[in-house]
């Protein structure tokens, strides 16, 4: 697989994240469902919001590695919050894992009334390999 980043500006390297990636010859495309803090039983999370990233992350991790893919390969994130300035407050944890795994992604970060039942942060992505 071949990536190449676009990024006309450089102010977006101190949120974690490029303008736009390109890939090439990749082998394979997954499409991750957004992942929450959710139990292996089903049961929202009532947790605060960095406890619910924490685990949003680590789930993602697993499913990316169930499917034979790997974390530094996601080209793609998209990230769903209830609580925007909670998710801030704890922003560094998102952008060591970032950091840990290598990743550059084109990432959007939305704001929605609701996410579902209990949950206040969602995780989706695109990986390649």
């Amino acid at each position: 697989m071949e990536k190449q980043i676009i990024n006309p500006w450089q102010w977006q390297n101190q949120r974690s994240y490029v303008q736009a990636v390109e890939v090439k010859q990749a082998t394979g495309t997954l499409y991750v469902s957004g992942q929450t803090a959710t139990s292996a039983d089903g049961i929202s999370s009532t947790a605060d919001v960095k406890t619910q990233l924490i685990e949003a992350i680590q789930h993602l991790e697993q499913v990316i590695a169930q499917a034979g893919y790997e974390p530094k390969g996601i080209v793609r994130l998209n990230i769903y919050t209830t609580k925007s300035a909670e998710f801030f407050e704890c922003f560094d944890i998102f952008q060591a894992w970032i950091a840990k795994h290598g990743i550059k992604q084109a990432t959007t970060l939305l704001e929605v009334k609701s996410l579902y039942e209990t949950l206040s942060v969602e995780l989706e992505a695109t990986v390649v390999k």
